[in-house]
């Protein structure tokens, strides 16, 4: 999977949401609509009516445009480390984490075993995601998809075959495309899936013939689904934390996307506080209001940032599983 793909997966409640309400707009005046739609028509078999009934209907989000025009800036479409800490590492997220993981045990053993991940970490991700189902999005999905795939942004190529996506996704399940809700760049359900990871990723797991994004049995599955498909070793580790000389850390680079030796790292007066196992580790830093934290990823570190793209994402869904555990 590609990671832009997951770059998306936004924990909605990380964001400020004081965006204006979407307006009118005239999608049918504009050509690359048209092209659009006469691809769906000639390539998926849609019924041009439909299709030029829907997109008549859907309007402009000019707030979630602005979030993706411009050069990227921290908070717009991802949340800082201290908002993840206030709202996903709280005392009381990790308590709901506990009793999330008591009261859906059972799945969560069956998603381990199938697919040979580890459940505290697929606690960790429904947390991160969607608060355990609590918050899957308000935001009208056809609204905001079309707002970014015919209006320019950095991310708009993206967009469009997401919005494709979309109407495949609405007819396969049956649901009507102009009430679905998620969030503003089109994710949805409790672990907040874009429609083409949604169509990728679907899960039956609680055995009722319907695969829902909505469902916390078919999200677990989901997401040790992922998880297993993405190279999730069971039981390996995963982040180690670190020491370093100072309050800020300037030393070296740090990134989730790319490893250095375990030799370079301690040569730069980087010291892991417990046993780290591997050769080469990914360096992590989450940036705090006073100070620097610094960690070692392991292999499986880079599974949880394949799914959002972000280094403070994939700590908390560590430390979560940590509390659980």
């Amino acid at each position: 999977m590609k990671i832009v793909l997951l770059l998306l997966l936004i924990p909605l409640y990380l964001l400020a949401n004081d965006d204006r309400p979407p307006v009118a707009y005239d999608y049918l005046s504009q050509k690359n609509v048209q092209i659009f739609i006469n691809r769906m028509v000639k390539k998926y078999h849609f019924k041009r009516d439909y299709m030029t009934h829907t997109l008549k209907h859907a309007k402009l989000d000019r707030d979630t445009l602005a979030r993706y025009t411009g050069r990227y800036k921290v908070g717009t479409t991802n949340g800082s480390w201290e908002r993840y800490k206030a709202h996903v590492l709280d005392k009381k997220s990790l308590a709901k984490a506990k009793k999330f993981k008591k009261a859906y045990y059972k799945t969560l053993k069956r998603a381990e075993k199938t697919y040979k991940v580890d459940m505290d970490y697929i606690v960790g991700f429904m947390g991160v995601e969607s608060k355990f189902g609590e918050y899957t999005g308000d935001y009208n999905i056809l609204d905001a998809l079309s707002t970014l795939a015919f209006h320019k942004n950095r991310m708009q190529k993206f967009f469009k075959n997401e919005l494709k996506h979309l109407f495949l996704f609405a007819r396969e399940k049956g649901y009507s495309i102009t009430k679905l809700e998620g969030s503003f760049a089109g994710a949805m359900g409790c672990v907040q899936q874009v429609p083409s990871v949604a169509r990728r990723h679907k899960s039956d797991f609680n055995g009722d013939g319907v695969t829902d994004p909505w469902d916390l049995e078919d999200c677990i599955g989901s997401i040790a689904k992922f998880m297993h498909k993405n190279g999730w070793e069971k039981g390996a580790l995963v982040a180690v934390p670190a020491s370093f000389k100072g309050k800020r850390f300037k030393q070296l680079k740090t990134s989730h996307r790319r490893t250095l030796t375990l030799n370079t790292i301690k040569k730069h007066g980087i010291h892991p506080l417990k046993p780290f196992n591997q050769s080469r580790a990914y360096l992590l830093k989450n940036r705090n209001l006073t100070h620097d934290d610094i960690w070692l990823g392991a292999k499986n570190f880079r599974v949880l940032t394949r799914y959002n793209n972000s280094t403070s994402y994939g700590m908390a869904i560590h430390l979560i599983a940590e509390h659980v555990k």
